[in-house]
């Protein structure tokens, strides 16, 4: 999962190699913190939000498949 939210994010920026990944995993919840350039947060975000709900929906479909529960934090 986590090298999917990559892929998705460093296709959407300017600056890949600045995109940056933590995951913190429990017993059933993943919580992963994205952290890109500051020039690139509304790339990630997008209009009113869409971009980001949209990974975070592809997110969540592949973590209930492995039958867990993701949480996606965009972090300034």
């Amino acid at each position: 999962m986590k090298e999917l939210i990559l892929m998705i994010a460093r296709s959407l920026v300017d600056k890949p190699e600045e995109v940056e990944l933590v995951e913190v995993e429990g017993e059933k919840v993943a919580v992963f913190e994205l952290r890109v350039a500051k020039e690139d947060l509304g790339k990630v975000i997008g209009k009113q939000g869409k971009t980001a709900r949209a990974i975070r929906t592809i997110v969540n479909a592949t973590a209930t498949k492995l039958k867990k529960r993701a949480v996606l934090e965009i972090i300034e």
